[in-house]
């Protein structure tokens, strides 16, 4: 059970400190970060896929089921708002 408890523990720290990191970012760095963020992105999915390709078991595979299908929303997500902020700043001719 304390290892459960110690998983919350840093999940919740986690989405503190990441919150306050985002919030004290200026606009003009969003874009660089977004693409950081969605290569990390890229890089769960296929660790996803690779246990999905296992077959290890049956909550194993559906975890990683979960995890590509997540992770595939962050990344198409990630692209759509980073196209859209980079349009923002196209000269208009």
């Amino acid at each position: 059970m304390g290892i459960w408890l110690m998983g919350i523990y840093v999940f919740v720290l986690a989405m503190f400190v990441g919150f306050e990191l985002i919030r004290k970012i200026p606009p003009t760095l969003h874009t660089p970060l977004m693409s950081g963020a969605n290569a990390i992105s890229g890089i769960t999915l296929i660790g996803a896929i690779l246990v999905v390709g296992e077959g290890s078991g049956g909550w194993v595979t559906a975890l990683g089921i979960a995890a590509v299908v997540f992770a595939t929303i962050n990344v198409v997500g990630g692209f759509l708002v980073t196209d859209r902020m980079l349009r923002m700043f196209r000269r208009k001719d």
